[in-house]
């Protein structure tokens, strides 16, 4: 996949602006999920993205375009699972997604 590619679907995949993910971060509900120890993988992924958002595009590292391709393969992944059949609002699976930068709701 050439980097072009990757920038898209990354953006196509992150639909929360930086400030966006950056509240959701702080919230109760993004640290209660996930797995890992001390801070989950996801929440981790979701601070590397906003990061990642913020940069210029000729600024992007090969470290940085490999997480972009991780976000992508999570959130596609996290997606075709489907969400609870009831209450997706206040659902685990959303608030994982979220924490990888996706808000299914959106």
């Amino acid at each position: 996949m050439s980097d072009d590619d990757t920038r898209k679907e990354f953006d196509d995949a992150v639909n929360l602006a930086p400030q966006e993910l950056e509240d959701w971060l702080e919230t109760d509900e993004s640290k209660d999920v996930g797995w890992g120890e001390g801070e989950s993988v996801g929440h981790h992924s979701g601070r590397r993205i906003v990061e990642i958002k913020r940069k210029n595009k000729d600024d992007l590292t090969d470290d940085d375009l490999a997480h972009m391709r991780k976000v992508v393969g999570y959130v596609h992944r996290h997606l075709a699972q489907g969400g609870p059949a009831e209450d997706t609002e206040h659902s685990k699976w959303r608030y994982s997604l979220m924490n990888w930068g996706h808000d299914p709701l959106k």
